[in-house]
């Protein structure tokens, strides 16, 4: 019998979400999967995109706190 794969970790940081997402894009755009890996990473993609995204949106709404609610223009 088969051993089942574990679920992959839940990444430690956005950088490590992000490193790892742009690593298994550039392996899909490669077209070297394999079908059945090919779908696998494209689910890993959408978790780790969904971390990102996640990150993304608490790191915003720290912002409007400290800004008092008011989304103000990016000066650099």
């Amino acid at each position: 019998m088969a051993k089942a794969t574990p679920p992959p970790a839940t990444p430690t940081s956005y950088e490590a979400a992000l490193e790892e997402l742009e690593q298994l894009i550039a392996r899909i755009e490669s077209g070297q999967l394999p079908l059945e890996q090919l779908l696998s990473g494209y689910q890993r993609g959408a978790e780790l995109l969904a971390f990102c995204r996640g990150k993304l949106d608490a790191v915003e709404q720290q912002i409007k706190l400290l800004d008092d609610g008011m989304v103000k223009a990016w000066t650099a």
